[in-house]
């Protein structure tokens, strides 16, 4: 008789797990290489921009030579040409990044346009190069999951085996990004698969391991921001404010996100009563850049020195007040106008400033200020995004801090507490709910999962209470007695069939039926558990 192998199995995994292992493979050593190649192309365009040289020197813009009256219309013009590549190339540069990934793989059966592979990583280049206060995280998973899209795509798969390379290549780019392989396997799960599976899970672990171990030879073993905290912290007092810090941390986050769709808002009914075409907002931001520039040119750039600064701790005033106020309006500002960049190291930064104000009002010494700037960075990221495990790890990955992860869970998971209570959404999937798709974050095991078939089946009359055998011409399609009600629904989706015959796996004799009326019956047992309050222990 017919089994349905996910029926009576903990994963619904097979052995075509092993073909996308191998593919993985190929798509982490790609994702390493275009990090790499990303991150020069940004060097490139800042040593244009700035230097006027062609040179693959790690260079920030603060440090050049030009005219102070000249830099600010640096980003207004690369601003520009990021519009034109938009607009003459493919709209879909656009924007952070992580939400264009997610809406490849909800509505577009993680199928990504080739030319995205090619004009995300170019228009980043411009828009960071040309001192735009971004990461490079979203466009390099924007373009690593492009590059694992294309792959997929000249293979004969499945939609969820195309989700799932597409997935790796994003992984694989920021994990050779921030020398992060474990964040990035866990930023693919809170983020971008939507399950957490074996057969999507293992994949994009190959590809994340792979990038990480192939950047050791291109950019160096990492941490990106080694921070040197001793054991003999003051564990006890650090983590009665750690959960105070995340939760402050966690309203700046919602404040932040509000800010910069505020900003887009703006945008949108300014240059639409204007008539003036989105092409040109990019180059809007830009001015907005420049200004910012103009009075803090730290602000410029992608910044990781400011966050190597941040956590070494005993930042100066100047830079934490430019960081929070100044570098927090140019980011807002630019990315709401369409322009192509990151979220996560403005973020990082930004929310490790907060938390070295805070440790600086506070008098505590040098080295615990830069755990406070460490859990403020931690609490911002699992804030803004929702990922709390993806917060806790990243940062631990960045730093190699580990007397820091106490009181760095207990910051990220206030945080987190705060935003899920205070936003409907992230600053990522805001963006998605804007152009009119909502998606729900929480996952969970299917309620038809925990209920068996012979709890609902309609059994037989009691004259027939042993079980008629099953008739000659045999029904094609079965339930089982011990079968999940999952797998049942699953069958219906498949055949139509609304109404199935039960038999005993063993005998073969006919039990009962089910029909999605007593599905149904699963459902209703999830909600009442969710609804129904109930006394266990009562007096008397």
């Amino acid at each position: 008789m017919k089994s349905r192998p996910s029926a009576l199995r903990d994963f619904t995994v097979d052995r075509r797990v092993w073909l996308l292992s191998a593919v993985a493979l190929v798509i982490g050593a790609g994702g390493a290489a275009l990090a790499v190649l990303l991150l020069r192309a940004i060097a490139l365009a800042t040593n244009v921009f700035y230097y006027h040289r062609l040179s693959l020197a790690m260079v920030g813009p603060a440090g050049s030579t030009l005219s102070p009256w000249i830099m600010p219309l640096v980003p207004m013009v690369g601003g520009l040409l990021v519009g034109l590549v938009a607009h003459y190339g493919s709209d879909k540069i656009r924007g952070h990044g992580i939400p264009e990934a997610i809406e490849a793989i909800l509505l577009r059966g993680a199928r990504v346009d080739p030319k995205v592979a090619l004009l995300k990583p170019l228009s980043a280049a411009i828009a960071i190069g040309s001192g735009g206060p971004f990461g490079a995280e979203g466009p390099i998973i924007m373009t690593g999951g492009a590059f694992g899209s294309l792959v997929a795509q000249w293979l004969h798969l499945t939609d969820a085996e195309r989700t799932t390379l597409l997935v790796a290549g994003a992984a694989a780019g920021m994990s050779a990004t921030f020398a992060a392989p474990i964040a990035a396997i866990l930023i693919a799960v809170e983020l971008l698969l939507f399950e957490w599976r074996p057969r999507s899970l293992v994949p994009v672990a190959v590809a994340s391991v792979v990038a990480a171990a192939l950047r050791v030879g291109w950019l160096g073993p990492g941490p990106l921001f080694p921070v040197d905290l001793h054991s003999t912290i003051p564990l006890g007092r650090t983590l009665l404010l750690a959960a105070p810090l995340g939760m402050v941390v966690g309203l700046a986050s919602a404040g932040l996100s509000r800010l910069m769709y505020s900003f887009e808002d703006g945008f949108e009914h300014v240059c639409g009563r204007l008539g003036l075409h989105w092409m040109w907002w990019p180059a809007i931001g830009g001015i907005g850049i420049g200004l910012g520039g103009f009075f803090f040119p730290r602000g410029l750039g992608v910044g990781y020195d400011n966050i190597a600064e941040l956590l070494r701790g005993n930042a100066p005033i100047a830079l934490l007040v430019g960081l929070l106020v100044a570098k927090s309006l140019m980011w807002a500002f630019s990315l709401s106008s369409g322009t192509s960049g990151g979220v996560l190291a403005p973020l990082l930064m930004i929310g490790a400033a907060l938390g070295e104000s805070v440790a600086q009002l506070a008098h505590l010494p040098g080295e615990t200020q830069a755990l406070w700037a460490l859990m403020g960075m931690g609490a911002m990221l699992s804030g803004a995004l929702g990922v709390p495990l993806t917060a806790i790890l990243f940062s631990i990955e960045l730093t190699h801090a580990l007397p820091a992860l106490l009181p760095l869970a207990l910051a990220c998971t206030a945080s987190y507490l705060v935003t899920s209570l205070v936003m409907p959404r992230s600053i990522l999937t805001e963006k998605l709910s804007r152009r009119g798709y909502h998606l729900s974050r929480e996952y969970g095991v299917d309620p038809l999962e925990m209920v068996s078939v012979a709890d609902v089946m309609t059994e037989m009359s009691p004259h027939a209470e042993t079980g008629d055998a099953l008739p000659e011409a045999l029904p094609e399609v079965l339930a089982y007695t011990d079968e999940t009600c999952r797998a049942v629904a699953e069958e219906m989706a498949i055949t139509g069939v609304m109404s199935m015959l039960v038999v005993d796996r063993e005998t073969g004799r006919v039990r009962g039926s089910i029909s999605a009326q007593e599905l149904l019956i699963g459902r209703r047992r999830h909600v009442d558990r969710e609804l129904e309050r109930s006394s266990t222990f009562r007096s008397g």
